[in-house]
C-alpha cells in the first residue's frame, strides 16, 4: 500500500497570505482534509498529514516527517496571493525523476478539467526552488489553488461546492497518477445473489453524503460506494444488502416511505449465468446521427427570412461530423434560438453564441465566443454532453463553458431537451423538429428544381 503525505501549507503562528479577515492557512487545511477524506473513502492508500489542526510547523519538520515515513508521494497544498488569479502547480526546478513530471501532468490536468466549469484561470505547470520540493526524498508536488486576494477567486474559495470539487479532483488526480487501487464493495459468495437497496445515485459525492446523512437520521445505516457507468462516475448510497429479494423489497419500500422516490435494487452475483439486459431504445429523433441537408441549402433556407444571416451551414456540417451530431438539426436549433440569426433576444450578434448557452434571463446574456467557429463548436459540444456519456473527441479543446455542468447522457433525443435546454420548454424539441421539417422540404424542392434543370438540359442535347 502506497503512502501519501498531504501538507497543508502554513499553520499556527504562520498564517500565510491574508486578505481582509481571511487567512491562507485555513483554506489550505480545509482543502487538504477534504482530499484526505476522498482518498481514504475511495482508494486503498495510507494517507498521512503534516498537520490536521491549526499547528505551527517549520518547513524542515514537514519534509523530515515525509522522509521518515518513507512516503511514496508528497503534496503540499497552498493558496496564492499578490495580484494574480487562478490555479498553478509546481515541481522542483532542479533534477527530478520522470515520475515527478508525469505526476504533475496528471494531477494538474485533472484539477484543470474540473475547475474549468468555474472559469478558473489555468496558470500552468511550473517549476520552483521551494524548500518542501527540494528536500523531500520522494515525488513531490506543490499546488497553489487560487488567489486569496482576488475577489473572483475568493468567492470560489468560500463556495463549499468548489472546495469539494477541487479536493475531489486532487484526490482523483493523485489516485490516477499513483495507480491507487479503488476500494470495492464486498463480493457475494460464489453462486449467491445479493440484492442491494440503492437510495440514490449521484454524480456529485456531496449529494450522496447528504442523502446518507438523512438516512442515518432516520435509523438506516448507509454505505456510499462508487460505480462507473458508460464512462461516468456515480456515487451510490446503499441502504442495505440482502440475500433474500423480499427483504430487499421491504427495505426499498421503507426508503420510499421516507420520501426518497429514486430508490432501486441492484443485483450482484448470480447462481445462473445470464445475458446482459438489452438497452432500452431511444424514443424520438436522436441528437446523434448523420447530417442530411447540404450546407449550402441550410444557408439558403435561412436567407429567405434574413438575407443578412451569416453563412454557417458549412461549419455545422463539418464540425458536427467530429461529434457525430445531426448538424442540420443543430442548425435548426440555432435558427430557433436566434430567430433566424436576427438576435432579437438577450444574446448579441457579436457573442457568436448561436445556442443561447448561459443566457438564463433578461439580465444574463450568456457566453461569448471569439469566432463563429468557436460558437458552433460550443453548441455542438453542449449537445454532445447531453446526448452521450462518452469522452468527447480530442480533436478540439472544450470551449463550451457549461459542458461539465450537463447531466451527461440525459437527453439522447431532441424532445428530451424539453425542460433542460429551455425551461420549462415543454415543446422545445418539437419546435426544433418542426423547423427541421421545413428545412427538409426546402432541400427536397431544391433537389427537384435541380433535377428539372438537368432534365431540360438533357432534352436539349
Amino acid at each position: 500500500m502506497k503512502t501519501i503525505v498531504l501538507d497543508p501549507g502554513h499553520g499556527g503562528r504562520d498564517t500565510g497570505a491574508t486578505y481582509r479577515q481571511y487567512r491562507e492557512k485555513d483554506f489550505n487545511l480545509e482543502v487538504s482534509l477534504q482530499v484526505r477524506k476522498y482518498l481514504l473513502n475511495d482508494y486503498s492508500a495510507n494517507v498521512l498529514m503534516t498537520r490536521t489542526t491549526d499547528k505551527t510547523l517549520t518547513l524542515g519538520e514537514r519534509t523530515t516527517f515525509a522522509n521518515e515515513k518513507n512516503a511514496d508521494f508528497f503534496c503540499s497544498i497552498h493558496h496564492n496571493a499578490a495580484g494574480g488569479r487562478g490555479f498553478e502547480s509546481f515541481i522542483y526546478n532542479g533534477s527530478v525523476p520522470e515520475s515527478t513530471k508525469r505526476i504533475q501532468d496528471i494531477v494538474h490536468q485533472e484539477i484543470v478539467y474540473t475547475v474549468n466549469r468555474y472559469n478558473v484561470v489555468n496558470r500552468g505547470q511550473k517549476r520552483a526552488n521551494f524548500y518542501v520540493l527540494r528536500n523531500t526524498e520522494m515525488d513531490a508536488l506543490l499546488l497553489e489553488i487560487l488567489f486569496i486576494d482576488n475577489e473572483q477567486d475568493l468567492k470560489l474559495m468560500l463556495n463549499d461546492q468548489f472546495v469539494d470539487d477541487v479536493a475531489n479532483a486532487t484526490a482523483q488526480g493523485i489516485a490516477k497518477a499513483l495507480s491507487l487501487p479503488r476500494k470495492k464493495t464486498p463480493e457475494p459468495p460464489a453462486g449467491k445473489v445479493l440484492y442491494k437497496v440503492i437510495a440514490g445515485s449521484f454524480k456529485e459525492k456531496k449529494n450522496a453524503e447528504e442523502r446518507a446523512a438523512f438516512l442515518k437520521e432516520k435509523g438506516i445505516e448507509p454505505y456510499i460506494y462508487s460505480v462507473t457507468i458508460d464512462g461516468s462516475l456515480f456515487y451510490r448510497v446503499q441502504a442495505g444488502a440482502y440475500a433474500d429479494k423480499e427483504n430487499a423489497e421491504d427495505q426499498e419500500r421503507k426508503v420510499e416511505q421516507l420520501g426518497i422516490k429514486d430508490a432501486f435494487i441492484v443485483t450482484e452475483g448470480t447462481s445462473e449465468p445470464s445475458e446482459p439486459p438489452t438497452p432500452e431504445p431511444v424514443k424520438g429523433y436522436t441528437i446523434l446521427g448523420p447530417t442530411l441537408i447540404q450546407p449550402e441549402n441550410l444557408n439558403l433556407f435561412v436567407k429567405k427570412v434574413n438575407p443578412n444571416a451569416p453563412d454557417l451551414g458549412a461549419l455545422y456540417d463539418e464540425l458536427s461530423r467530429v461529434y457525430g451530431i445531426r448538424g442540420d438539426v443543430a442548425f435548426a436549433q440555432a435558427v430557433h434560438e436566434t430567430n433566424y440569426f436576427r438576435f432579437t433576444g438577450v444574446v448579441e450578434p457579436g457573442q457568436n453564441n448561436y445556442a443561447g448557452i448561459g443566457a438564463t434571463g433578461p439580465n444574463e446574456n450568456g457566453a461569448s465566443f471569439a469566432t463563429p467557429k468557436e460558437g458552433v463548436l460550443a453548441h455542438l459540444q453542449h449537445l454532445f454532453a447531453y446526448a452521450s456519456t462518452e469522452q468527447p473527441p480530442d480533436e478540439f479543446d472544450i470551449v463550451d463553458p457549461r459542458f461539465s455542468l450537463v447531466n451527461r447522457g440525459s437527453a439522447k433525443s431532441w424532445t428530451q431537451l424539453n425542460g433542460k435546454w429551455a425551461v420549462p420548454g415543454t415543446t422545445y424539441g418539437q419546435q426544433i423538429l418542426a423547423l427541421y421539417e421545413k428545412m427538409i422540404d426546402f432541400e427536397i424542392n431544391q433537389v427537384n428544381e435541380h433535377l428539372d434543370r438537368l432534365e431540360k438540359a438533357k432534352q436539349q442535347i
